[in-house]
Protein backbone atom coordinates (compact mmCIF):
# COMPACT_ATOMS: atom_id res chain seq x y z
CA UNK A 1 0.00 0.00 0.00
CA UNK A 2 1.14 3.51 -0.88
CA UNK A 3 0.91 6.34 1.02
CA UNK A 4 1.08 9.92 0.34
CA UNK A 5 -0.12 13.48 1.97
CA UNK A 6 -1.60 15.63 -0.64
CA UNK A 7 -0.89 19.41 -1.41
CA UNK A 8 -3.47 22.47 0.14
CA UNK A 9 -4.52 22.70 -3.27
CA UNK A 10 -5.50 19.38 -3.93
CA UNK A 11 -6.96 18.56 -0.38
CA UNK A 12 -8.87 21.94 -1.10
CA UNK A 13 -9.82 20.65 -4.51
CA UNK A 14 -10.94 16.69 -2.93
CA UNK A 15 -12.60 18.73 -0.26
CA UNK A 16 -15.04 20.82 -2.33
CA UNK A 17 -15.64 18.32 -4.80
CA UNK A 18 -17.09 15.82 -1.62
CA UNK A 19 -18.62 18.81 0.01
CA UNK A 20 -20.38 19.36 -2.77
CA UNK A 21 -21.29 15.72 -3.76
CA UNK A 22 -22.39 14.84 -0.35
CA UNK A 23 -23.91 18.26 0.26
CA UNK A 24 -22.71 19.30 3.42
CA UNK A 25 -19.67 21.14 4.67
CA UNK A 26 -16.41 20.21 6.38
CA UNK A 27 -13.52 22.28 8.48
CA UNK A 28 -10.29 23.41 7.06
CA UNK A 29 -8.35 20.29 6.50
CA UNK A 30 -4.87 21.64 5.53
CA UNK A 31 -3.31 17.98 4.05
CA UNK A 32 -5.53 14.73 3.65
CA UNK A 33 -3.44 11.56 3.46
CA UNK A 34 -4.32 9.35 0.70
CA UNK A 35 -3.33 5.78 1.27
CA UNK A 36 -3.83 3.14 -2.06
CA UNK A 37 -5.29 0.37 -1.65
CA UNK A 38 -5.74 -0.31 -5.44
CA UNK A 39 -6.07 0.24 -8.70
CA UNK A 40 -9.84 1.29 -8.40
CA UNK A 41 -9.82 2.78 -4.46
CA UNK A 42 -8.24 5.01 -1.83
CA UNK A 43 -8.56 5.78 1.19
CA UNK A 44 -8.28 9.52 2.28
CA UNK A 45 -7.89 10.33 5.89
CA UNK A 46 -7.84 13.74 7.30
CA UNK A 47 -8.28 15.56 10.57
CA UNK A 48 -11.66 14.23 11.58
CA UNK A 49 -12.74 12.93 8.35
CA UNK A 50 -12.01 9.55 6.78
CA UNK A 51 -13.40 8.85 2.72
CA UNK A 52 -13.28 6.01 0.51
CA UNK A 53 -12.71 6.76 -3.42
CA UNK A 54 -14.16 4.18 -5.48
CA UNK A 55 -13.35 4.59 -9.25
CA UNK A 56 -14.71 8.39 -9.26
CA UNK A 57 -17.55 7.43 -6.29
CA UNK A 58 -16.81 9.31 -3.22
CA UNK A 59 -18.20 7.89 -0.04
CA UNK A 60 -17.91 8.23 3.35
CA UNK A 61 -16.41 5.30 5.16
CA UNK A 62 -18.21 2.99 7.72
CA UNK A 63 -16.26 4.03 10.45
CA UNK A 64 -17.59 7.45 10.33
CA UNK A 65 -20.71 7.26 12.19
CA UNK A 66 -21.26 11.72 12.62
CA UNK A 67 -21.14 11.47 8.48
CA UNK A 68 -23.03 8.40 7.79
CA UNK A 69 -26.06 9.93 10.09
CA UNK A 70 -26.15 12.99 7.45
CA UNK A 71 -27.13 10.61 4.70
CA UNK A 72 -30.12 9.08 3.38
CA UNK A 73 -30.98 5.48 4.86
CA UNK A 74 -32.29 2.27 3.55
CA UNK A 75 -33.22 -0.34 6.69
CA UNK A 76 -32.66 -4.06 5.81
CA UNK A 77 -34.26 -6.85 7.81
CA UNK A 78 -31.97 -9.36 9.20
CA UNK A 79 -31.90 -11.50 6.58
CA UNK A 80 -29.96 -9.40 4.51
CA UNK A 81 -27.52 -8.85 6.87
CA UNK A 82 -24.92 -11.59 6.04
CA UNK A 83 -25.92 -10.95 2.09
CA UNK A 84 -24.77 -7.47 2.56
CA UNK A 85 -21.66 -8.15 4.49
CA UNK A 86 -20.41 -10.03 1.23
CA UNK A 87 -21.15 -7.36 -0.81
CA UNK A 88 -24.41 -8.12 -2.38
CA UNK A 89 -26.75 -5.41 -3.01
CA UNK A 90 -29.66 -4.20 -1.75
CA UNK A 91 -32.81 -6.05 -2.79
CA UNK A 92 -36.29 -4.81 -2.28
CA UNK A 93 -37.91 -7.55 -0.52
CA UNK A 94 -35.30 -7.33 2.41
CA UNK A 95 -35.95 -3.11 2.53
CA UNK A 96 -37.96 -2.38 5.99
CA UNK A 97 -38.06 1.28 5.91
CA UNK A 98 -35.97 4.25 4.18
CA UNK A 99 -35.56 7.97 4.12
CA UNK A 100 -36.52 10.17 0.74
CA UNK A 101 -33.53 9.49 -1.97
CA UNK A 102 -32.90 10.12 -5.59
CA UNK A 103 -32.20 7.78 -7.89
CA UNK A 104 -27.85 7.48 -7.92
CA UNK A 105 -27.50 9.65 -4.57
CA UNK A 106 -25.32 8.00 -1.33
CA UNK A 107 -27.29 6.05 1.01
CA UNK A 108 -26.24 3.98 4.36
CA UNK A 109 -27.27 0.59 4.78
CA UNK A 110 -28.48 0.03 8.45
CA UNK A 111 -29.88 -3.00 10.05
CA UNK A 112 -33.06 -3.15 11.77
CA UNK A 113 -32.53 -4.56 15.00
CA UNK A 114 -29.40 -2.26 16.51
CA UNK A 115 -29.33 0.25 13.61
CA UNK A 116 -25.59 -0.81 12.96
CA UNK A 117 -24.23 1.00 9.71
CA UNK A 118 -23.47 -1.95 7.44
CA UNK A 119 -23.17 -0.80 3.96
CA UNK A 120 -22.93 2.47 1.98
CA UNK A 121 -24.26 2.35 -1.69
CA UNK A 122 -25.67 4.24 -4.74
CA UNK A 123 -29.48 4.07 -5.13
CA UNK A 124 -30.66 2.84 -8.52
CA UNK A 125 -34.44 4.44 -7.69
CA UNK A 126 -36.07 6.82 -6.50
CA UNK A 127 -37.16 6.30 -3.30
CA UNK A 128 -40.82 7.21 -4.49
CA UNK A 129 -40.95 4.21 -6.55
CA UNK A 130 -40.57 2.02 -3.59
CA UNK A 131 -44.18 2.14 -2.90
CA UNK A 132 -45.09 0.15 -5.73
CA UNK A 133 -41.93 -2.09 -6.03
CA UNK A 134 -42.24 -5.61 -4.99
CA UNK A 135 -38.55 -6.84 -6.26
CA UNK A 136 -35.78 -5.30 -8.15
CA UNK A 137 -32.16 -3.80 -7.22
CA UNK A 138 -32.72 -0.99 -5.03
CA UNK A 139 -28.94 -0.11 -3.84
CA UNK A 140 -25.43 -1.05 -5.70
CA UNK A 141 -22.98 -1.70 -2.52
CA UNK A 142 -19.88 0.17 -3.17
CA UNK A 143 -18.30 -0.31 0.78
CA UNK A 144 -19.59 -2.95 3.41
CA UNK A 145 -18.58 -4.16 6.69
CA UNK A 146 -15.69 -6.55 6.04
CA UNK A 147 -14.48 -5.64 2.65
CA UNK A 148 -11.24 -5.00 2.17
CA UNK A 149 -11.07 -1.39 2.22
CA UNK A 150 -12.63 -2.04 5.97
CA UNK A 151 -10.01 -4.59 6.96
CA UNK A 152 -7.33 -2.16 5.93
CA UNK A 153 -9.15 1.13 7.34
CA UNK A 154 -8.61 -0.21 10.75
CA UNK A 155 -5.38 0.23 10.73
CA UNK A 156 -4.95 3.30 9.07
CA UNK A 157 -5.40 6.93 11.61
Amino acid sequence: MKSNLISKSETASVLKTVSEKWNMEFPKIKNLKVHEISNEGQIIVGNGIKILKINDEFVPFLSEVDTLEKFPYVMVDMGAVQFMCKGANVMRPGIKKYSEFKKDCIVCVIEETHHKFLAVGKTQVDSEELETMEKGEVVKNLHYISDKFWEIGKTLS
